[in-house]
């Protein structure tokens, strides 16, 4: 499943990369996130409870940065296994641009599944995978730009 996307975000683009930097602001953002730890250098690392389908999975994964031009672009490489599930992995590439403090992140979104999840069908999974992504980066801008729900009221926002 291949996804192309851009989202506006009004930030200066180095507070859009700083976020994109933070462990904190992934865990955020990232739907169905029980704990991340790491930092852009040695990777992230992840727990994440998600229901495709009828299938629901606790992931434990890793994420890594590559390609990365300061400000302007990366690549995230991640993988994660969901046990009897089966496993989840993909990649993203992320690029940057600003025009008067206004930030056009664009991503381009690549993912492939295996084990009980492939099972479900293409169609099943590249909706679930387009949500997915959909939901991560709204979050983002979300709490790149303010306006993400206080910590009290974030268990709800996610399941939107």
């Amino acid at each position: 499943m291949e996804l192309t996307e851009n989202k506006i975000i009004k930030s200066q683009k180095k507070i859009v990369w700083s976020a994109l930097m933070s462990s904190e602001v992934l865990s955020q953002c990232i739907p169905g996130c029980q704990q991340m730890t790491g930092n852009p250098q040695d990777g992230f690392e992840a727990t994440v409870v998600q229901k495709v389908g009828p299938v629901k999975a606790t992931f434990k994964g890793k994420v890594t940065l590559s390609d990365i031009l300061s400000e302007e672009s990366l690549k995230l490489s991640g993988e994660g296994k969901g046990g009897a599930a089966g496993f989840a992995k993909g990649e993203a590439t992320v690029n940057l641009s600003e025009d008067n403090n206004i930030t056009t992140l664009s991503y381009s979104v690549n993912a492939k599944v295996g084990g009980k999840l492939a099972q479900l069908g293409s169609r099943i999974i590249d909706g679930f995978a387009k949500k997915m992504a959909d939901q991560f980066f709204e979050n983002f801008k979300a709490t790149v730009e303010g306006t993400a729900l206080p910590e009290k009221e974030k268990k709800g926002w996610f399941k939107k």
